[in-house]
């Protein structure tokens, strides 16, 4: 137990109310940064305002022990202001400059597997920005890059599970984003627990050897995007449901022709899912002193193809 305060943004979203569980666990006050909900739970007091309100960041921030920083958008919305270079880089420098302003030098970072400047995908490249400029910050930092998390509540399970049971588009089969003219060739992912996310941010807290650090965040299992949704599917509804791989440049056609709001994919997932989204896992064991537990229902792959089916 301790008697220590963490600032934290993000923490009403998917990973962030685990995150915000596993502080409050380990006996953590927790000021939380929340633009509408205002949570009653014992040790949180919530900090009405957003990234880009100073005062509110100030105020929540000021005398605290830690900030993490868990913000994020995996989709853009302008008519919400909701960007990628808006909140993955300009808030992300408004939280770094209110902890420099008031003196609080511990930051936990949320970045991503991939991402760097010079990525075609703009999730990626804003996100690898805002780490560079944390970097500069003089604060002592840990940078986290996680894979795909998966949990129940994301996002990206939901939209399997709909895919899975046939109750979204395209309904009939699963869709990856393959390489090649035809799609044929899926890029690995190596996705990680919701759990484990959160409790290497936590630890991350009392571990000095963590500070200037950049740790990706994966799980043990390796496996190809048709896998890993053949898998989920048999995991779902007992059946495997075919993944068929839709050519980049093509997916890349459709997010240039079509309003957004059509499609359930974006140029930045296009992008970020043609490459490998893999790491070594001893990277987690080296700086927190151990192991990602494995997704219980990925196992061997249950169908090695990987062209469409």
């Amino acid at each position: 137990m301790t008697d220590k305060s963490i600032f934290l943004t993000g923490g009403t979203g998917f990973v962030g109310s685990v995150v915000l569980n596993e502080l409050l666990a380990r006996g953590y006050q927790v000021r939380l940064l929340s633009r509408s909900r205002k949570l009653d739970r014992q040790g949180v007091r919530t900090i009405p305002g957003d990234l880009f309100d100073t005062e509110a960041l100030e105020q929540g921030i000021r005398g605290t022990d830690a900030v993490i920083h868990l913000v994020g958008i995996i989709r853009e919305d302008p008519s919400k202001q909701q960007t990628f270079e808006r909140i993955h880089y300009e808030g992300s420098v408004r939280v770094i400059d209110a902890a420099r302003h008031t003196g609080v030098s511990r930051f936990v970072h949320m970045s991503a597997l991939g991402a760097r400047e010079e990525s075609p995908s703009l999730y990626a490249s804003t996100k690898a920005r805002a780490e560079g400029y944390l970097r500069q910050s003089g604060l002592d930092y840990t940078i986290f890059r996680p894979s795909i998390i998966f949990g129940e509540g994301g996002e990206f399970q939901k939209m399997m599970t709909q895919w899975a049971t046939g109750k979204a588009f395209p309904y009939l089969f699963m869709p990856y984003f393959g390489r090649g003219f035809w799609g044929q060739t899926p890029a690995k992912v190596q996705p990680i627990r919701v759990e484990d996310v959160a409790r290497a941010f936590v630890d991350s807290l009392e571990m000095p050897q963590t500070i200037h650090k950049t740790i990706d965040l994966v799980g043990p299992q390796s496996l190809t995007w048709s896998q890993m949704y053949r898998q989920f599917s048999k995991h779902v509804t007992g059946k495997i449901k075919p993944a068929v791989g839709i050519p980049i440049w093509y997916a890349r056609l459709l997010t240039g022709l079509l309003p957004g709001s059509w499609l359930p994919f974006n140029r930045a997932q296009v992008e970020m899912a043609g490459q490998d989204n893999v790491s070594d896992p001893k990277q987690i064991h080296t700086y927190l002193g151990w192991f990602p537990e494995p997704i219980p229902w990925i196992s061997e792959p249950v169908n090695n193809q990987d062209t469409p089916v």
